[in-house]
């Protein structure tokens, strides 16, 4: 089997440390690097080519939701003990593939990595709450009354493709597909492709399988 690789982005030692130490246990995940900013995870990312960055969201000499938007087309989770609205949506609109605190465990963090090596939206469930409480207060409409495109993205994955296969059919970024997702999974309260799916179709906002055209 081949590694997860991944790269640690935070400015403090021991916290990538222990993060290294969290992840060392897990045969099928490798922390291939280590940067203190966020240009150094720009200029290591390109380097070393990892399949997933854990990304803090403050660091000195480069925040990381500005790496998160140079990483375009690297999968990034934002590693963070920030859960402010503003933030989580900077992180979103940056292209962030999830949103975790720090306070996360062990095995829900390897969990995630894992999740987003496939190309799923992984967010904290109090992260999710959030990020639903800002959607109703940013929206006149009701909070899970996903837009067009949302509804567009979230049928594609029903119907099995990636998050670079849906980027392609719909001719976006793969970073503008994962930014729907996550608004999907905020509007859905849900932390998850599937979940978002399953949840669509439980709320009417797609049709059960054997209604899809």
């Amino acid at each position: 089997m081949t590694p997860i690789r991944v790269l640690l982005a935070d400015d403090h030692p021991v916290v990538r440390e222990g993060l290294r130490g969290m992840l060392a246990s897990e045969p099928d995940i490798e922390v291939v690097g280590e940067a203190g900013s966020g240009p150094e995870a720009v200029a290591l990312a390109g380097r070393l080519r990892p399949d997933v960055v854990l990304m803090d969201l403050r660091m000195p000499g480069g925040d990381g939701v500005d790496a998160t938007r140079q990483l375009a087309g690297t999968t990034v989770v934002v590693l963070t003990t920030y859960d402010s609205d503003a933030d989580i949506l900077r992180a979103v609109e940056a292209g962030a593939a999830g949103y975790l605190l720090k306070d996360t465990p062990r095995a829900a963090l390897a969990d995630s990595v894992r999740a987003a090596a496939r190309g799923e939206t992984v967010l904290t469930p109090a992260v999710a709450g959030r990020l639903l409480g800002r959607m109703r207060a940013d929206r006149a409409e009701p909070a899970d009354r996903l837009t067009a495109r949302e509804t567009e993205v979230l049928a594609l994955v029903a119907r099995g493709l990636t998050n670079a296969a849906i980027a392609r059919r719909l001719s976006l970024s793969e970073a503008t597909v994962k930014t729907h997702l996550l608004r999907a999974c905020g509007k859905l309260g849900v932390s998850g492709r599937t979940a978002a799916v399953t949840r669509a179709i439980e709320t009417g906002a797609l049709p059960a399988p054997g209604q899809q055209r």
